[in-house]
This record gives C-alpha cells, sequence and structure tokens, in this order.
C-alpha cells in the first residue's frame, strides 16, 4: 500500500527528498531509527550529501518537524477566522490534542526532546500561533491575564496533557482527561461574555484586566497610537503587570 509520504517522493527536489526518507523512518520506528546513515540509504544518497545540505543531523530534524507539523499548523490557522475567540481557542485544544496523540513520533520530536534554551522552528510556529489566539480574547475583552502568561499557561496544560496521554499503555488513555484540562484551562484564562450577566464578569478585578488586555491589543495595530517607542514599550509593561497583579490590591495600590 503506497503511503502519502512514498506519493510525496515523486518528483521532489534532493532536500525533499531527504527530508521525506527521514520521515518515513521517524514514523516507522520513532527517532532512534533517524540516524544519517540509515536516512542516507532510505533515500539513496551518500552520507555526506545530507551534511552538506543541513549542516548537520539537527538541521535535518528540524526540517522533518516542519514537515510533519505544516497540516496541523494549517488547519490551526483557519480557526483564526470565527468569530468567537474562546471558541476558537478549545478548538485549537483539540486540535493540538488530536495531533499529537495520532502523530507521537513528530510531537515527541518537537516537544518531547527537551534542550534549555532550545524550541525547534516548528515549535516556536505553534506557540506564535496560540498566542495570536489569545490575543483576539484580550482584543474581546475576554481575557483574565497577559498575553504572555495566558500563551504560556495554555501550551503548558497542552504539552503535559499530550505526553501524559501519550505515556499511558495502549488502550488506556481516556479522552476526558483532555477534555476536562481544556475546561479548566478555558476558565482559568478567559471571562464570561459580558452579556451573560455573569456577576464574575463585571468583577472590579475581571474589568481592569480585561480592559488592560483589550488596550494592549489593540496598541499591536499599526498606527494605532502616537506615542514613542519607549513610550509604547513603557505602557506595555504597566498593562501587563496590572494584568498579571496577584489581587485587586495590587492594582489599587
Amino acid at each position: 500500500m503506497t503511503t502519502e509520504t512514498e506519493t510525496e517522493q515523486a518528483g521532489t527536489t534532493l532536500r525533499q527528498k531527504i527530508v521525506l526518507a527521514a520521515a518515513r523512518l521517524l514514523e516507522e520506528g520513532g527517532l532512534d531509527a533517524v540516524s544519517t546513515r540509515a536516512v542516507a540509504a532510505r533515500a539513496g544518497v551518500p552520507t555526506p550529501s545530507i551534511f552538506r545540505i543541513f549542516g548537520d543531523k539537527e538541521g535535518l530534524l528540524e526540517e522533518v518537524a516542519e514537515h510533519g507539523f505544516r497540516r496541523y499548523l494549517d488547519v490551526k490557522a483557519e480557526l483564526l477566522t470565527g468569530d468567537d475567540p474562546v471558541q476558537a481557542l478549545r478548538d485549537a485544544w483539540d486540535l493540538h490534542i488530536r495531533f499529537g496523540l495520532e502523530h507521537p513520533a513528530y510531537y515527541s520530536l518537537v516537544y518531547g526532546q527537551v534542550r534549555p534554551g532550545h524550541i525547534p522552528q516548528a515549535g516556536r510556529r505553534a506557540a506564535a500561533g496560540l498566542r495570536h489566539m489569545i490575543t483576539r480574547v484580550a482584543a474581546a475583552g475576554r481575557l483574565r491575564m497577559s498575553v504572555e502568561r495566558a500563551t504560556e499557561v495554555m501550551h503548558s496544560a497542552g504539552v503535559g496533557t499530550i505526553l501524559t496521554l501519550m505515556s499511558r499503555p495502549e488502550g488506556v488513555c481516556d479522552p476526558r482527561t483532555a477534555d476536562t484540562a481544556r475546561e479548566m484551562v478555558i476558565a482559568t484564562l478567559t471571562l464570561p461574555p459580558a452579556e451573560s450577566g455573569d456577576g464574575d464578569a463585571a468583577a472590579p478585578r475581571a474589568a481592569v484586566v480585561s480592559s488592560a488586555m483589550a488596550l494592549l491589543a489593540a496598541l499591536g495595530q499599526e498606527g494605532s497610537v502616537a506615542l514613542s517607542p519607549a513610550e509604547l514599550s513603557l505602557l506595555r509593561e504597566w498593562l501587563n503587570r496590572l494584568a498579571d497583579a496577584g489581587d485587586a490590591g495590587d492594582v489599587d495600590g
């Protein structure tokens, strides 16, 4: 049976041919199977070609991760077109969980090989997309904390949930775990719509945070304010501090 990876190999460049060969090995045997010698043999090229084109094995793995994450990131970008930014966060969480569980080899390549200070390009793109989505929540006045902190919280929770589920024995994984974690994260990060009549949305602390983050999101629009770069930087710092203050006393003081 012809696989998607094999189909893509038709009419590719040498660089793409090597990436696809490495991707196939990763899918079949995990990261341990992706040695430069094995990749070269699968691609039908001399081993030095890999180092000439990618610099080293890490350079090759970066492009393999990009290959594996491409469709996931494209679908995630489509979620930005929806009218409800909070629902888009839910959809993004579900997409993230589904991708991680369906493609554990690619997911582990990006998030399972921890090196302090290093995030693969695919992971940086995924985080940037999440930050964009959370900025939309802020612009709608429905974020409980700064965009930066909310992005970190949701990213950490999502990765942790997937790695936990991936570690479970086959047949033991309970999808309700991810659903419960999703709703806990959404409740922690977001406010209900103002028209819902929920008292929490009108609480003084929530009002300060949502207003600060809505203003911060507006500042990201080109030509939105007539401030110098230094003034804009200071205002952003103040707004983030307001959003992440520990309690109302930190704001009022």
